[in-house]
């Protein structure tokens, strides 16, 4: 485990070294959540020309997926694993570039943000792919999003990578929910 930590340690010191300060705001803007409001939008509006009066089926899947990978990273993990963040980590915290002084909270592992992301895009993705192609655009989106977390020193990237994966596990798990409802309210519906 102590490998693994090492190269973690040094894979962020690479990714978030790789700052300039023309980039450093944009990375703070993108970071916040209210930022990705026009993808939100475009997630509903997609998803109300495919699915009209039952778009409300979707909807409350992703609210669940979100709240999902939230509590597991948030609420189960951050506080059991106790793994303090770059920026709170007193071996490396005065190495690590931050903008505008933010350092998140105490406990990093594993990301909500690249779990809620993730778990967006792959159940957004899976309940679109069939009519919008570029519905896969939005994991470079998650990406994006998961990276700025690393940029601004807020987490290691197996921070990332572990919370991407449970968004990615959520987002199914979610789909194939969303595919046994849809099952069911159309039988009921024909009866």
């Amino acid at each position: 485990m102590e490998s693994i930590a090492a190269l973690d340690t040094q894979v962020f010191f690479f990714l978030n070294g790789l700052h300039t300060t023309w980039l450093d705001p944009i990375m703070y803007y993108l970071t916040n959540t209210l930022t990705s409001l026009p993808v939100y939008i475009l997630i509903i509006y997609l998803l109300f020309k495919k699915f009209r009066s039952k778009i409300w089926i979707p909807l409350i899947c992703i609210i669940v997926c979100i709240a999902l990978t939230d509590r597991i990273t948030s609420g189960i993990m951050k506080p059991a694993f106790a793994r303090l963040r770059p920026t709170h980590e007193p071996l490396v915290a005065e190495k690590v570039h931050t903008v505008k002084n933010y350092k998140g909270g105490r406990f990093g592992f594993a990301s909500s943000h690249a779990a809620n992301t993730f778990g967006i895009a792959m159940l957004t993705f899976l309940l679109l792919r069939n009519q919008y192609r570029a519905a896969g655009l939005l994991f470079i989106w998650a990406g994006l999003i998961s990276y700025t977390r690393i940029y601004l020193g807020v987490h290691y990237p197996g921070d990332i990578l572990v919370g991407a994966g449970i968004g990615l596990v959520c987002g199914l798990i979610l789909f194939k929910l969303f595919k046994a409802v849809s099952q069911r309210l159309a039988i009921l519906n024909t009866r």
